[in-house]
């Protein structure tokens, strides 16, 4: 049974909602740049994680956990709750934006499609250091 990992370190960046422009009588859609950003950024981890192995064809347990950076605004006693898993971080953005950016910079790199994905756990906590931690492994039981 085939597992990688790796981490994405940096403030998590959720997928942007895809943009319109015209252009004359044609109307296209673009990711945004800092998604597009992002999506490549991963997807260099995820190919140096995976070293010569090929995507995967068969189906994926995927494992994410987001560590959000602690606002500068927070009181030195609310940034230790916040470490010590009191305080969650409700705000934006949204942990399944952040997991479509990660799901996304790994298609045809970890796996062929994240269709394959039929196992997802994601967790979103506070940190002093922002990654987004991922583990694939095949789920072939």
């Amino acid at each position: 049974m085939f597992s990688t990992n790796f981490i994405v370190y940096g403030k998590p960046i959720p997928k942007g909602r895809a943009r319109f422009r015209r252009i004359g009588k044609f109307v296209s859609t673009y990711t945004p740049k800092k998604t597009a950003t992002y999506e490549q950024e991963v997807a260099k981890i995820a190919k140096i994680a995976m070293g010569d192995q090929e995507p995967l064809e068969t189906p994926v347990t995927v494992c994410i956990y987001i560590r959000m950076p602690i606002p500068a605004s927070y009181s030195k006693a609310r940034k230790q709750a916040c470490l010590d898993g009191y305080e969650k971080p409700t705000k934006k953005p949204d942990l399944t934006n952040v997991t479509k950016s990660i799901e996304d910079g790994m298609n045809g790199i970890v796996y062929k499609d994240d269709s394959q994905i039929v196992n997802l756990h994601i967790t979103k906590v506070y940190s002093e250091t922002p990654a987004v931690e991922v583990l694939i492994v095949e789920a072939l039981e």
